[in-house]
C-alpha cells in the first residue's frame, strides 16, 4: 500500500488538533472518506492500488467491530496509518456505517470499479510484458475454454454462454442452456471442452441449480452441444442428492479439468457445511473423478465402499476452484479459499485428505483447528491475509520461455496474479505480476502462447503480451 502523500498528512495534522478532536458533532463520514481514504482505495473505496473496501472479500476481518479496529489500529507496515486519537470514536464509527452503504450499492452493481488501462506495461522479474484488455463488455467472467478453431468460450456467472471469435465478443450469449440460479457466487461457472471435441462436440457446464426447497441450492454438471447458436443434445452427468442442497450462496467448486486418460476432474465446495467434507457419503467438500460421461470409474479410490460417494477422488478440500497437472511431473495441483486467511495450494493424490475442517492455515470463530494430523496432507503454500485463489495455469506457451511449466495463480483477493515456481511438491519462489487492475477469476494459456485471464469489475478479458521495450525486474 502506497505511503500516505502529503496531502494526507497534512490532514492528519489538522485533524488532530484538540479544537477539531473536541467538535461536538461527527464530521461527515463521506467527506472524511473523501479526504483520507479516497488516494489509496479509490473512488468509491473500491480499490487499486489498496485493497477494495466494499466488496465481501476482507483480509483482515469483516465485521464492524474488525474494521474499527482497522480504522483505529491501521497497517503501518504496508504504509497505512492508524486514526486512533485523530478521528474520534463516533467519526470512525460513521466510516464503517459509510462501507456498509457503499457496499450494498456495490453488491446491487450501482457502484463500478474504475476502468483499469488499456495497456499496462509489467516489469516482471523474468519478462517485460504488458496487460492488454483483450475483450471488454463482459459481466462476471467465469471460465475460458479455447476450442480447437481458436474460439474461446467464456462463461459469465449471470448465466450467460458467449463465445469470442478472433477477439471479437459475439453480441448473442448461446441460446437454450437450462434454468440457472443466479445469486452471489451462485450462476453459471466453469466450461470446458471433450478431448476429442473436434469428433464430438461434447461442452461440458457447471451451473448452480435450486433444490425441492427454492431456498437451497447446489452444483449441477452437465454436457452438451452447440449448434447454429443453440444448446442442444444435453446430459446430466452430476446432481447431488436432496440432502447435499444447503442454504446460502457461497462454496460451490465447479472447476473442470480432463486427464491424459480421457476422465473428468470437477471440484465441488462443501456449501458451508464444513463437516461433509469429511464425510465419504457426502459429494460436498471434494474433488471428484468421472468418465466422459459421468460414470464412476471403478479404480477411483473409494469405488465399492459401501455408503461411499463413488467419483470421490480426494477428501477435505473447502472450497477448491482451480486444477491443473503440472505439464513434467503430471502431478494434480489445486487451489482452494480457507475460511479467513489460510487459503491453500494443494497437490492432489488419490484418496488424500487435505484437512477441512480439522486443519487448517487460517481462522474461524466458530472452531479450533487441529496443530496438524498425519493423516491429512498439509498444502504446498497457504495464504494468510487472504488472497481468494482462483483458477491455476500451469504456462506450456512458448512467448515466456523463462515462466515455462511455472505456475499462475488467478486471485480475487487484492486483484492480483500470482506467479509460482515449483520443484516437486514443493513451491521454491512466488511472484506477483500485478496487483490492483480488476478481480482475476481464471487465467489459460492460449494457442497463441499468450495468458488469457478472465477478470472482472469490470468485466473482460486480458492477456499478458511480451514486451521487449519493459525492462525485467
Amino acid at each position: 500500500m502506497p505511503r500516505p502523500t502529503v496531502r494526507q498528512l497534512a490532514l492528519l495534522a489538522a485533524l488532530s488538533s484538540p479544537v477539531l478532536a473536541l467538535a461536538a458533532e461527527p464530521r461527515d463520514a463521506a467527506k472524511l472518506a473523501a479526504e483520507l481514504c479516497v488516494s489509496c482505495h479509490n473512488q468509491n473505496l473500491v480499490g487499486s492500488p489498496a485493497p477494495n473496501l466494499v466488496d465481501p472479500l476482507w483480509t483482515h476481518g469483516g465485521s464492524d467491530e474488525a474494521i474499527l479496529r482497522n480504522i483505529r489500529q491501521g497497517f503501518p507496515q504496508s504504509g497505512m496509518p492508524g486514526f486512533e486519537g485523530i478521528l474520534t470514536e463516533p467519526e470512525m464509527l460513521g466510516l464503517v456505517r459509510h462501507m456498509r452503504a457503499l457496499s450494498r450499492e456495490y453488491g446491487a452493481g450501482r457502484l463500478k470499479h474504475p476502468a483499469p488501462p488499456a495497456v499496462l506495461p509489467l516489469a516482471t522479474e523474468l519478462h517485460g510484458a504488458r496487460l492488454e484488455t483483450w475483450v471488454d463488455g463482459l459481466e462476471t467472467a467465469w471460465g475460458l475454454e479455447f476450442l480447437p478453431d481458436g474460439r474461446l468460450l467464456v462463461t459469465e456467472r449471470e448465466g450467460r454462454l458467449r463465445i469470442v471469435r478472433d477477439g471479437r465478443l459475439e453480441p448473442e450469449p448461446i441460446r437454450g442452456l437450462p434454468g440457472i440460479f443466479v445469486k452471489q457466487d451462485g450462476g453459471l461457472l466453469d466450461v470446458i471442452a471433450h478431448p476429442r471435441f473436434a469428433e464430438n462436440g461434447w461442452i461440458y457446464l457447471a451451473y448452480v441449480d435450486t433444490g425441492r426447497d427454492p431456498a437451497t441450492s447446489m452444483t449441477v454438471v452437465i454436457r452438451g452441444r452447440i449448434r447454429e447458436g443453440t444448446w442442444g443434445d444435453q446430459e446430466e452427468l452430476f446432481r447431488g442428492p436432496p440432502e447435499s442442497y444447503a442454504a446460502g450462496w457461497t462454496h460451490y467448486g465447479a472447476r473442470f479439468l480432463f486427464d491424459r486418460e480421457g476422465r473428468l476432474l470437477f471440484t465441488i465446495g462443501d456449501r458451508g457445511l464444513p463437516e461433509a467434507a469429511q464425510d465419504p457419503s457426502s459429494p460436498l467438500g471434494k474433488v471428484h473423478r468421472v468418465f466422459d460421461d459421468g460414470r464412476a470409474p471403478a479404480d477411483n479410490p473409494l469405488a465399492g465402499r459401501p455408503g461411499a460417494w463413488p467419483s470421490i477422488w480426494s477428501l477435505g478440500n473447502r472450497h477448491a476452484q482451480g486444477l491443473k497437472f503440472h505439464p513434467v511431473t503430471g502431478d494434480l495441483w489445486a487451489s482452494e479459499h480457507g475460511p479467513s486467511g489460510g487459503d491453500e495450494i494443494n497437490v492432489i493424490e488419490a484418496g488424500a485428505n487435505y484437512g477441512w475442517p480439522v486443519t487448517s492455515r487460517g481462522t474461524d470463530r466458530r472452531r479450533t483447528f487441529a496443530a496438524g494430523d498425519a493423516s491429512m496432507r498439509s498444502p504446498a503454500i497457504a495464504w494468510t491475509p487472504s488472497v481468494a485463489p482462483a483458477g491455476i495455469e500451469f504456462y506450456t506457451g512458448d512467448k515466456f520461455p523463462r515462466w515455462r511449466n511455472h505456475l499462475f495463480v488467478a486471485c480475487l483477493g487484492g486483484e492480483q496474479l500470482k506467479r509460482l515456481e515449483t520443484d516437486g511438491p514443493r513451491i521454491v519462489r512466488e511472484e506477483i505480476v500485478f496487483k490492483g487492475y480488476g478481480r482475476v477469476r481464471d487465467v489459460v494459456t492460449g494457442p497463441d502462447g499468450l495468458l488469457y485471464l478472465a477478470m472482472n469489475s469490470p468485466g473482460r478479458i486480458a492477456r499478458l503480451v511480451p514486451d521487449t521495450s519493459v525492462a525485467s525486474r
